[in-house]
């Protein structure tokens, strides 16, 4: 199989990642199904999607048609029913390994036996997971970047069974989704995450030591390193019960104190203050997830 005989794509998850690479995928001509725990959420998922295109059209970046038709081709499903007619599942689930690695399994057992299997995880063993199938050499990493439409990065992930025939193949279609692809070694947190989960960990830090207001550290980032967006919005933007899950796998699969999570991380996320997806974590945010003041005084 090469990218070429890829035409369906179903992706597990319609949350924000999992919504964001539908989303991207459909617009770039492929079937997609969008699976979830129940049609409610996978119908909430497309409008979410509806939604995103629809304002694209009124700023006139988007022809009508053109949302019309990436629409149609966006098929919410429940649980994982049509998986068998996609020749690549991508698993966009919540970053926890017990639930990946019973999707992995109920998967497996679904899907075409030449299909490939990929996941969207940002810090979890593709090795460990492809372990759990009966296609290993069939199991890989294509773990995208949030927000799914805007970032132009996929970050390919090999695991020790993966064949050469499956990383051409997820290489060459996530190429054809229009991003730029790196590749990885199976190490905890891949490339990306191995540099920028230290980085908003010590942020965390940073706050909880008194070094600065949330502000002033966000600020010092923006204007100081010319990043985009602060260490803070972003760790709330990410989520930060994701975060810490990936720093903890950093902490233990090295062994390494210097990737041990701030106490502050770990109180927000034990407060269920994750972040912009339930409207406070480092900052309070309204319905449209715009930010609105800070969340707490330090």
């Amino acid at each position: 199989m090469d990218a070429t005989d890829i035409r369906r794509i179903f992706v597990i998850g319609a949350g924000q990642m999992g919504g964001g690479i539908a989303q991207v995928a459909a617009q770039h001509g492929y079937e997609v199904w969008l699976g979830d725990a129940s049609i409610e959420l996978a119908e909430r998922g497309k409008a979410k999607i509806a939604s995103i295109l629809s304002k694209q059209v009124e700023k006139g970046k988007l022809a009508s048609e053109e949302r019309d038709a990436c629409l149609e081709r966006i098929h919410p499903v429940a649980s994982n029913d049509g998986m068998s007619e996609a020749e690549l599942v991508i698993e966009a689930a919540t970053e926890n390994q017990t639930v990946k690695i019973a999707l992995f399994k109920d998967a497996d057992a679904r899907m075409q036996p030449d299909a490939i299997l990929a996941s969207n995880t940002s810090s979890i063993s593709i090795t460990r997971l492809a372990g759990q199938t009966n296609r290993p050499e069939r199991v890989i990493g294509m773990h995208f970047m949030n927000p799914v439409p805007l970032m132009k990065l996929v970050e390919i992930v090999r695991g020790v069974q993966t064949s050469d025939t499956t990383t051409e193949t997820v290489a060459q279609l996530a190429q054809k989704l229009g991003k730029t692809v790196i590749t990885s070694k199976d190490q905890p947190g891949f490339v990306v995450n191995r540099m920028l989960v230290p980085f908003l960990n010590e942020a965390c830090f940073a706050l909880q030591e008194g070094l600065g207001t949330p502000e002033d550290i966000d600020q010092g980032a923006k204007l100081g390193l010319n990043h985009p967006m602060g260490p803070l919005e972003l760790a709330d933007l990410i989520g930060l019960d994701t975060l810490l899950f990936i720093a903890e796998v950093l902490h233990r699969e090295f062994g390494d104190d210097k990737y041990r999570p701030a106490t502050l991380l770990r109180n927000l996320v034990a407060a269920g203050w994750y972040g912009r997806k339930v409207g406070r974590g480092f900052y309070v945010y309204d319905d449209k997830g715009q930010k609105v003041g800070r969340a707490f005084e330090r």
